[in-house]
């Protein structure tokens, strides 16, 4: 699809979470549209709801009001199996604790999102491939525990790719690497985006948000300012 055309679309989100008769307003009023492959930076400090709106993006929380129209679908209201089906297809998924199992092996743990997915494809064959891409064709059979934390991050790349999703949503994801291990790994998303995938990111670091096409910055709940080449968007409010 080209590149202009419109992929994600989120229309007055709003989040609240309710626990003990207490109401949290986490999302207050989100608007705004990612196309096909754009990579978008969502930067806020900690508490502004950049990682719950990642998690809506992805289909891993859902609204409590407003429209998300993905792939021209609106997922507003989808049911959790049908959300799930969507999200396995659509996203693949990098987090900053990377979420390994530390006595599987890096194959093993690469080929998780595979076994909900109902593609007959060589997923052995395409692990080795990315294993192969992202320079890890020599720790295939590690233990994940027996890795380094850039390494990680590399076979939870590679996770994300399994299933050759539309868009990667990544969570922090250099947030406990070293600056030699996140230039990597920045690089490596650098590749991904130069593929043609959408990329969301969520960051605190305005150096790593500033290698996206704009940067989303989010305050208290809201978009605050969208950033194309380090100059306001005002065609995305």
């Amino acid at each position: 699809m080209a590149k202009k055309d419109a992929f994600i679309r989120l229309v007055d989100i709003k989040k609240d979470y309710v626990s003990a008769k207490i109401t949290t307003k986490v999302i207050r009023g989100v608007s705004v549209t990612i196309n096909y492959g754009e990579y978008i930076s969502i930067m806020a400090p900690s508490g502004m709801g950049k990682t719950t709106l990642m998690h809506i993006i992805g289909l891993l929380d859902s609204i409590s009001s407003g429209t998300y129209i993905l792939n021209n679908e609106d997922v507003s209201s989808f049911k959790d199996k049908k959300a799930s089906m969507i999200r396995n297809k659509i996203f693949g998924f990098v987090f900053q604790q990377f979420f390994l199992i530390d006595k599987a092996t890096v194959m093993e743990n690469v080929l998780l999102p595979t076994l909900y997915s109902k593609e007959k494809r060589d997923y052995v064959s395409a692990a080795k491939d990315i294993l192969d891409t992202l320079g890890l064709s020599d720790r295939v059979y590690y233990k994940a525990n027996e890795l380094s934390g850039g390494q990680k991050q590399r076979v939870a790349i590679a996770r994300a790719l399994i299933n050759n999703p539309e868009c990667v949503l990544a969570d922090e994801p250099t947030g406990n690497l070293d600056s030699q291990a996140t230039e990597e790994v920045l690089k490596i998303f650098d590749r991904i985006h130069s593929d043609g995938k959408t990329i969301i990111m969520v960051t605190h670091d305005p150096q790593v948000a500033k290698r996206a096409d704009k940067i989303i910055k989010m305050k208290d709940g809201l978009i605050s300012e969208i950033l194309s080449n380090d100059k306001p968007d005002k065609t995305y409010f």
